[in-house]
């Protein structure tokens, strides 16, 4: 069934939250932010691993040795121009303040705050990368849910060290997937497979110098505007394209 690895993300998701949240009321303060640290370099370790697709052979041979590093940098300012523009970064806090209000118990700032960071900061995590952009693809090709099955493994342990330390914000997070992963397996199912591996390379590079940004998000290093920049995951395949033609 198109749609069933998807669904499986969601439901781990929501799992792993479950039950870092009821692991984290027990760890004290130092405990919590030691284990977002944690989850902060794993995230950088995984943005460098999507980098490497800078050599990626197909690429190259679409764009240039020299125009791969090119093609990423015109997309992230592209892309980021763009979304500062229509202040997506704003619009996720805002919508993750408006989850918060009406689902969660808890007042003042603070709560508020820890509430947007889990929100925000998880769904960037679990929707950019690879395996959340070619699983949701494969699925929707009928080609099997394979990867998404492995996605949703990984995220199930990242969602409960989580919320371990940022709370129920983190559960809100299997909504975004969801939206997001149940657009790319319709797509998937719509347009066949047009991915082209220069085209994926391009992407995983992109969504790795995002998950570096969210790692020093996680890090406490630098609050870079992720959200503002996710449009680049779109401007990287078309200007991939856009060159290979010529």
């Amino acid at each position: 069934m198109r749609g069933l690895g998807t669904v499986l993300n969601v439901v781990a998701i929501l799992i792993g939250a479950g039950l870092g949240v009821l692991i984290g009321h027990r760890l004290p303060e130092r405990t919590r932010r030691t284990v977002t640290d944690a989850l902060g370099l794993v995230t950088l370790v995984i943005g460098g691993l999507n980098i490497v697709a800078l050599k990626d052979d197909d690429y190259i041979a679409a764009v240039g040795s020299g125009g791969t590093l090119l093609v990423v940098l015109a997309a992230l300012v592209i892309g980021g121009i763009v979304g500062s523009l229509l202040r997506i970064e704003d619009r996720l806090e805002a919508f993750g303040g408006w989850l918060q209000r009406t689902f969660v118990r808890g007042d003042g700032t603070q709560s508020r705050a820890r509430f947007v960071e889990g929100f925000v900061d998880a769904s960037l995590v679990f929707c950019i990368g690879p395996l959340a952009v070619l699983g949701s693809l494969s699925d929707g090709l009928g080609k099997g849910i394979d990867q998404l099955v492995l996605k949703s493994t990984l995220d199930g342990f990242a969602s409960l060290a989580f919320a371990a330390s940022l709370g129920w914000g983190v559960a809100a997070s299997a909504l975004s997937v969801g939206v997001w992963q149940g657009l790319l397996t319709v797509l998937g199912a719509l347009l066949g497979s047009f991915m082209s591996a220069a085209l994926i390379a391009s992407l995983t590079v992109t969504g790795g110098v995002l998950l570096l940004g969210v790692g020093l998000r996680l890090l406490n290093i630098r609050q870079v505007p992720v959200g503002d920049l996710l449009p680049a995951l779109i401007v990287a395949p078309i200007l991939t394209a856009i060159i290979a033609a010529f």
